[in-house]
């Protein structure tokens, strides 16, 4: 008999459980796009988005995926056979990289494998040598969402001004804006590219980039830049269609600017982010006791170097996919697969899964979802250690 009638948790790394209220502001006729309050919203979203970026500059929105964000970003700030440098900690930043050079930029990619985040000594010495100076910019993404590795970015713009570089900081913070903290402005990035489906709880479909005026002036600088892509009318429009190149995304703004009320105006951003921590701690704090026998463990051992949005687990390949549908099919959590940890024609590939914790997220659905976890361990008979809910539950508990 299954348990999994009932409601059912996505405890994937996005898109995201999209709260109620979201899904009833987007559940309405068709609104005007030429005169009337969807004018109104659309405006009213433009700083409350910089407000969850931590930024006084500038924002495009895109109707489209991260994907179209790195597109963007690519677009306004650089040239056919311009120099970048992309540091890895997964399988993101090898995407973004090869869409680079599809897009005829010259790449350095830097893999610091699936367990690390970027190392700086390597950047360091990758910067030094640059003695030109031809390296435009340098790409990193926050949060793998395959690896879960978290990368200091503050860290990565120190080492930039420290080798007195003027390569552009370009951050991918699509699996964690909203979730992890980002200071756009204090940490000195240049760009940033984000989702609509994860920290910011809306359906996909909407994505964004935040800039700064070293790097509008880039954009500026550049002879060719499609009218899709550019970002320039986008942020500082003349005309309401110019938000989005033609007919915006209607039913999204409305469920975005719900959102945005329910992060920005009634918990705050910095209790969002407070709660991701204690949420992230308390999954972290059951894996920990489950993994003290067997083969079950964190893929990112330091916790300093985990993200707050997504945890990225390694099992013995026997038992990860059966116990994912295991969850599933009895009791109605749908865990993440893991994805660019392994070929997935190689049994390897069954040795992984991910727990996502972002978004419209509160303590009944995670101890609901170690639970169940729980539950399937022993279902399945896979070795495990004692004691994970309780450690879970404490953490809640002093919070």
């Amino acid at each position: 008999m299954s348990l999994a009638n009932g409601r059912n948790i996505l405890a994937i790394p996005g898109p995201s459980v999209i709260p109620d209220r979201v899904l009833n502001a987007m559940h309405t006729a068709a609104p005007n796009i030429y005169v009337g309050s969807l004018l109104d919203t659309t405006d009213s979203l433009v700083p409350d988005l910089k407000k969850i970026a931590k930024t006084d500059g500038y924002v495009a929105m895109y109707i489209g995926n991260g994907h179209a964000a790195w597109e963007a970003s690519l677009a306004n700030v650089l040239a056919l056979g311009d120099n970048i440098l992309v540091l890895a900690t997964g399988r993101f930043g090898h995407s973004w990289a090869e869409m680079a050079k599809q897009r005829g930029l010259e790449v350095e990619l830097v893999d610091f494998g699936h367990r690390s985040v970027v190392q700086g000594e390597t950047v360091e010495r990758i910067l030094n040598e640059d003695k030109k100076k031809t390296i435009k910019a340098v790409l990193v993404v926050q949060v793998d969402t395959a690896t879960s590795a978290k990368t200091d970015i503050l860290s990565i713009r120190e080492l930039i001004n420290k080798c007195n570089h003027p390569a552009l900081l370009m951050v991918d913070s699509i699996a964690c804006l909203g979730c992890d903290e980002m200071h756009m402005d204090q940490w000195g990035v240049d760009v940033i590219v984000a989702g609509c489906q994860k920290g910011l709880m809306v359906p996909p479909g909407m994505s964004f980039v935040f800039f700064n005026e070293k790097a509008m002036e880039r954009r500026r600088s550049l002879k060719l830049v499609s009218s899709y892509w550019d970002w320039i009318p986008r942020a500082q429009p003349s005309h309401f269609y110019e938000y989005f190149c033609g007919t915006a995304p209607t039913h999204h703004l409305l469920g975005l600017r719900e959102a945005l009320t329910m992060i920005i105006h009634e918990e705050g951003l910095d209790l969002v982010w407070k709660r991701h921590k204690i949420l992230a701690n308390s999954i972290w704090s059951a894996l920990d006791r489950w993994s003290s026998e067997g083969s079950l463990e964190l893929n990112i051992k330091e916790p300093k170097d985990r993200s707050h949005a997504v945890t990225a687990v390694r099992i013995d390949p026997l038992f990860g996919t059966k116990l994912r549908n295991w969850l599933t099919e009895n009791t109605g959590v749908t865990l993440g697969i893991g994805i660019g940890m392994a070929d997935p024609n190689d049994p390897a590939w069954h040795g992984f899964f991910r727990i996502g914790h972002m978004g419209h997220l509160n303590a009944h659905m995670v101890l609901g979802t170690l639970g169940a976890i729980d539950a399937g361990l022993k279902s399945l008979k896979i070795p495990h250690g004692d004691g994970a809910l309780e450690a879970a539950s404490l953490i809640c508990a002093d919070s």
